[in-house]
């Protein structure tokens, strides 16, 4: 298979380029300027990760402890990833392990989380996915959009509660403007994972698309609650926003994402905005002292 351009990554994660290069500088990634298909892999969970607000520090602490402790070399790849507090905890050879801690963790199923000794529940990423998923991604990628969504709809079939599946099916009939169809697939995603800060960012999208933007701002938010620094997140809701007509909320989350992404178009287009807000509030508190 061809290697992935950055612009690929990008492009298939829904990450933007300062996430990407803020992964490298924390030694999570290697620079690179073309990727592996497993490069792709690993950095879709560790996207997952951060989702969870764990930090860059946090991740890459856990996954240097827990090659020492193991001896394998990417546990992002090879072992069922977890979060646990402020940690990651890994399920390697049917054990869960806090690798930090060098301790074994009960690890009883209940629903879509994890028992605790202590009562709570991990926030629960994806063990390494099934041979089909890959396969229905790789599809996917190589254009053969048919085969990838019969493949995610048999996966979805053995197990309706696949969140990466119903996302990623409901892209291919969200870029075929099947609004309807996407929009239930991202909300079965939302439901089998309501940790998938994508789920709901992808529901928003689908939402405003549709043209039902207090959902839409619904659903953004909750995004945001989940991954605060969700750059994309603010500049979507920021623009659900104006398109109400609320230009004070639109201003809030301009900032945030000109805070978050600060190169490129869409951060001159967000200071554009800020410019604009900035100028028509200021001639409405002058009119009203008049």
């Amino acid at each position: 298979m061809n290697p992935y351009t950055r612009r690929d990554v990008l492009r298939i994660l829904r990450i933007n380029a300062q996430q990407l290069r803020g992964w490298e500088r924390a030694g999570l990634i290697a620079p690179s300027e073309t990727y592996s298909f497993q490069d792709l892999v690993q950095l879709r969970k560790l996207r997952d990760l951060r989702s969870t607000r764990l930090s860059a520090a946090s991740i890459r602490a856990s996954v240097a402890a827990m090659q020492k402790a193991s001896g394998i070399a990417n546990p992002l790849l090879e072992a069922g990833a977890e979060r646990d507090g402020s940690r990651v905890a890994f399920r390697y050879l049917g054990t869960l392990v806090d690798p930090i801690k060098g301790q074994m963790l009960f690890d009883f199923e209940h629903g879509s989380g994890v028992a605790r000794d202590d009562g709570k529940r991990f926030q629960q990423i994806p063990e390494a996915e099934p041979a089909t998923f890959l396969e229905a991604v790789q599809m996917e990628e190589a254009g053969r959009l048919d085969d990838a969504v019969a493949t995610y709809e048999e996966i979805l079939k053995q197990n309706p509660q696949h969140a990466p599946s119903a996302i990623n099916l409901g892209t291919i009939y969200y870029h075929r403007h099947d609004f309807v169809r996407a929009e239930a697939l991202y909300r079965s995603a939302t439901v089998a994972d309501p940790n998938y800060a994508l789920a709901f960012f992808d529901l928003g999208n689908v939402l405003d698309e549709l043209r039902r933007m207090p959902e839409a701002v619904e659903a953004y938010q909750a995004a945001i609650r989940l991954a605060p620094k969700y750059a994309d997140a603010h500049y979507n809701l920021a623009l659900a926003y104006e398109r109400q007509g609320d230009r004070r909320k639109a201003l809030h989350h301009w900032l945030a994402y000109a805070r978050l992404d600060t190169t490129g178009p869409w951060h001159s287009h967000a200071k554009v905005q800020i410019k604009k807000i900035l100028d028509r509030e200021r001639l409405k508190i002058v009119y009203r002292r008049a």
